[in-house]
Parts: C-alpha cells; structure tokens; sequence
C-alpha cells in the first residue's frame, strides 16, 4: 500500500489534478517511477497504443489514484449518472458482467487485468453504462474523470485530440468486432435451422 501511496507522488486525498498548475502536473508525473508505468500500460494494446510515452505522462498527470476493494461493483450496467470516469487498470482483475433482457442474472463477458481501460464509451458518450464492472481481487487503477479530461483539452489540445483519436478508434474496433460476433451468431443459427428443416420430416 505504501507504494501506491506514492502514485504520481503524494496528493491529499481530495486533490483533483486537474486543480493543480501544469508545471506542477509535470514535476509530479516526472518525478514518479509508478506515473512512468501508468503509462506505460496507458500505451498497452488494451488501452490507448497510439499515444506517444510523453503523451501517455501528459494524460496520466491528469488522473487520479484508486483502490477498489474485492467485492465493489464501480460501474453499474444501466447506470446513466456516474459516467463521467475512465479507469486504467494498474493491479489487480476486474470482471465485466451484463445482464439481458431475457435473463435475470449477469453473464460475465470478460476478466480484465493490468493495462486494461475501462468505461471510455460513457465517459465520451455520456450515455448509460453498458455493462458492471466488479472487483474480483483487491484493484488498484488511475481515474480519469469528464472535468479532468476537459482540463486536459483546454491546457493541452494537441494531446487531448490524440486522446480523443486514440479513444475513438478503440471504439471503433469493439465495434467492428461486435459485428463479426453478431454475422457469426447469424450463420450459426442459420445452420441450425437448415440442419432443423433437414431432420424434420415433411408433411
């Protein structure tokens, strides 16, 4: 715990980064070997890889260090008012659930570790949660909340549209391989009903 005390160096427990003077973001960030690995893993394939290393510390000096312990539930599916925070996994697994309207108890999706990004659609979108997002061991991350990211843009436009960009295309991909899911399910069921019509006797 001590060490993730010191992420990004020592903040009051309410100070927003985004409140501070940006020399002072810099000598923060610069002077943190754990900022340096938050970005690090800020540039991982799961979360954001088209940022550059300085981009990455320019972004991470505007987020704030979290502990989630086992058990809390930090995104809730269908929730429409806490949506303005992005999460950056920097310890620990994160289990994804969703629940459908045909069923009454969550799926899990996915199991998340170290380097993955959650919550990036809500936090551009504002738009409900699509999904919970559980504490399955004790998990530390970084915060980046709607007014830090708003800070962000105004101080730095350039690596604030690199991370809009960056966001976007990541979006764009889970897109891409929702809809290669979705043909899949169809040809698969398609199958089934030739394979059904096949077996059937005709009248």
């Amino acid at each position: 715990m001590a060490l993730f005390d010191k992420l990004f160096a020592a903040r009051r427990k309410f100070d927003a980064p985004e409140s501070r003077l940006p020399e002072e973001r810099q000598a923060i960030v610069a002077g943190s070997d754990i900022a340096h690995e938050a970005a690090h893993m800020l540039r991982a394939p799961t979360a954001l890889m088209q940022l550059s290393e300085a981009e990455a510390l320019t972004v991470v000096g505007f987020m704030r260090p979290r502990l989630f312990h086992n058990g809390t539930t930090f995104i809730h599916q269908g929730d429409a008012r806490d949506t303005g925070f992005m999460v950056l996994v920097l310890d620990g697994e994160v289990t994804v659930e969703s629940i459908s309207v045909s069923r009454t108890e969550a799926v899990t999706l996915r199991v998340l570790g170290p380097g993955s990004l959650i919550g990036e659609m809500a936090l551009v979108d504002g738009a409900a949660r699509s999904a919970s997002c559980t504490a399955s061991t004790d998990v530390r991350c970084a915060v980046l909340t709607r007014d830090a990211l708003e800070t962000l843009i105004r101080e730095q436009p350039a690596t604030g549209a690199k991370l809009m960009t960056a966001v976007a295309q990541r979006l764009s991909e889970r897109l891409r391989e929702s809809g290669d899911k979705l043909r899949l399910y169809i040809q698969m069921v398609q199958a089934m009903q030739e394979e059904i019509d096949r077996l059937l006797p005709e009248d």
